[in-house]
């Protein structure tokens, strides 16, 4: 049996539970690890309020790294004992086993948490991206550039040559600049501001904060054809806006890339905090007030926080 996160009824953090479940294994293609890090999402405090999924009781996670033991029939890329992260398919990467369908070597100079931090926002980054077309000598907007995603999106944008203008917070204006964007504060003028940068306005524009400025964005980006949001599905609707989802397919394939951008110093993503497996409420109600940059994380079977376990 393994311990893991599960919820019989929606509601509050409180519903969370840890519990004991019979042990997962790989299919053909896939790896178990023992997990020693899981990443926290937004998608998590929604599902477990009953805003995405109906059926329960639902287990939790989407994202792990760990240590490989044991081997779906055909995998040959990694050995028993190997350092990896990746997508668990069943969404149940919060426990002390999780079954990995995408996974990619940990990147030499990253710790567990770490690691973890890194899938889901990758994937979604990297998928609004290519919607977008944002490439070499474009102008992209990220309204909520300074979260987990935005941050992504910011450094695989600037990678990919495009010139970006972030909003965010004042706080935050420091933290984009070292990432290579261009700050602008969010709330009402915004659209000054960022013509005040861009005179012409922008060829495309991510919303990542939800926020309610698609209307702005598609007056700076020419046109609801040139928005992405994986925020406001309800705004999405009413503008013609592009709502980006992993329904329409997902860049799994951006984990395989990521550890040579680490590695080189052109893309970090910061542990904002990290919690024990038994304490998932509490990192829930931190991730539902949002304000936070960088990545919250369990850290699973580990002997200290902040002991690059």
């Amino acid at each position: 049996m393994v311990k893991a996160v599960r919820f019989s009824r929606f509601g509050g953090p409180e519903v969370l539970e840890i519990v004991d479940l019979p042990d997962p294994h790989p299919g053909p293609g896939q790896v178990r690890i023992a997990v020693r890090a899981a990443g926290i999402n937004a998608s998590d405090w929604k599902k477990r309020k009953g805003l995405m999924d109906e059926e329960l009781p639902q287990t939790m996670g989407h994202e792990a790294a760990g240590v490989v033991n044991e081997l779906g029939d055909g995998v040959a890329d990694v050995a028993i004992g190997d350092r990896v992260f990746g997508f668990s398919a069943e969404g149940a990467a919060q426990a002390e086993l999780a079954v990995l369908s995408h996974y990619a070597p940990i990147p030499p100079s990253l710790d567990f948490p770490g690691a973890a931090a890194l899938p889901a926002a990758v994937e979604t980054a990297t998928r609004a991206l290519d919607q977008l077309g944002a490439g070499s000598g474009s102008t992209l907007l990220i309204n909520g550039a300074s979260g987990s995603v935005g941050s992504a999106a910011v450094q695989l944008a600037v990678v990919r040559g495009a010139r970006v203008i972030g909003t965010a917070s004042p706080a935050n204006h420091s933290y984009l600049r070292s990432l290579g964007a261009e700050p602008v504060a969010y709330g009402g003028g915004l659209a000054g501001r960022v013509r005040a940068l861009a005179p012409d306005g922008v060829g495309a524009a991510l919303d990542v904060a939800g926020s309610g400025v698609l209307p702005e964005l598609i007056e700076l980006a020419g046109g609801p054809g040139h928005v992405v949001t994986i925020a406001d599905f309800g705004g999405a609707r009413e503008h013609g806006v592009r709502f980006s989802s992993g329904d329409s397919g997902r860049a799994v394939h951006a984990i395989g890339g990521i550890g040579e951008l680490i590695e080189s110093g052109r893309f970090s993503l910061p542990v904002a905090q990290t919690f024990p497996l038994a304490e998932i409420a509490e990192a829930h109600r931190v991730s539902e007030d949002g304000h936070v940059r960088g990545k919250l994380v369990l850290v699973v079977g580990s002997p200290a926080r902040g002991s690059g376990y």
